[in-house]
């Protein structure tokens, strides 16, 4: 309840802070580069060195990956068919794709399914959502942000010199080693940051009165998001007859609500920021009743 009281009241606070003026109007920027380049980076150095690679992890993280890959394809195809800007196709490729498998996934799951199941939520999480983040979500945005013909040096410089991906490599190598109590005490402190700094930088920047010509954009990444790819994780576990926990906690948590990072990091590429933070806002509102209905369907 606590987790849910949190979210709501970020995104509260964030926008009445915005119908204020309180803070510069630069405020969101700022707030999203200081997610991008501490908060993110001290969360992956924080938990990815703590797993530990087993058979457990087969299920979410296939059914992660699976659910990522055909959720691009379609909201690329569906960018395509109505010929969306390239802007807009880079903003819904990020959260139309990517999910808060996290900060929502955690506390969903752990209401329907007790806290047991988190184990399942970790692997998810951490094996499928946060490398796709700072692999595929730093492909997406420095593509598309691109103006000019892209040059693949120089993307791939991006990629590789990129906050997330830099300490996703830099905690794998990290794997099975215990950090001094002082640095996991800087490393969580640095993390916990997250939530309250995106969920009011969504809160400044969300506008409940979009322009008609983005929700077409709006109803597609939502469609996908929390329709389509909670869909295809369900059909994965009946063709190979998954019943499990690992398997009904997958399909909840590839049902969970666009991630606020991925509008973060669309909102600092500059790919439809107020799009991006739109997506997410009723996003999170809306999955709340969407990941009640999945629930039903899978217990």
């Amino acid at each position: 309840m606590e987790n849910f009281a949190l979210i709501i009241s970020a995104i509260f606070i964030g926008y009445i802070i915005s119908k204020r003026d309180i803070f510069a109007i630069n405020t969101p920027l700022i707030l999203n580069q200081f997610i991008i380049y501490i908060s993110i980076p001290a969360l992956i150095l924080l938990k990815v060195p703590k797993l530990s690679f087993s058979f457990e992890i087969f299920i979410p993280v296939f059914i992660a990956w699976i659910v990522l890959i055909t959720s691009a394809l379609a909201v690329f195809y569906l960018c395509k068919i109505f010929v969306f800007s390239k802007e807009v196709t880079g903003s819904l490729m990020l959260v139309g794709v990517l999910g808060n498998t996290t900060y929502l996934g955690i506390p969903i799951v752990e209401a329907y399914f007790g806290t047991e199941a988190l184990g399942y939520v970790l692997m998810y999480d951490q094996l499928g959502t946060f490398i796709a983040l700072s692999t595929y979500g730093t492909f997406i945005s420095v593509y598309y942000s691109s103006t000019q013909k892209v040059d693949k040096k120089a993307l791939l410089f991006k990629m590789l010199s990129f906050p997330p991906f830099v300490a996703l490599v830099l905690a794998f190598g990290l794997i099975g080693n215990n950090f001094h109590p002082v640095v996991i005490s800087v490393l969580s402190s640095l993390s916990s940051t997250i939530i309250p700094l995106a969920l009011v930088a969504v809160g400044l920047q969300l506008k409940f009165k979009l322009p008609l010509h983005e929700l077409k954009p709006f109803s597609v990444a939502l469609s996908v998001k929390l329709l389509f790819a909670p869909l295809v994780a369900l059909v994965i576990t009946m063709l190979f007859g998954w019943d499990s926990m690992a398997a009904k906690v997958s399909i909840m948590e590839s049902a969970m609500a666009p991630m606020i990072t991925a509008a973060a990091i669309a909102s600092m590429a500059g790919l439809a920021p107020r799009l991006s933070t739109a997506i997410v806002g009723y996003g999170i509102l809306i999955s709340f009743f969407t990941t009640w209905f999945v629930y039903k369907i899978i217990i």
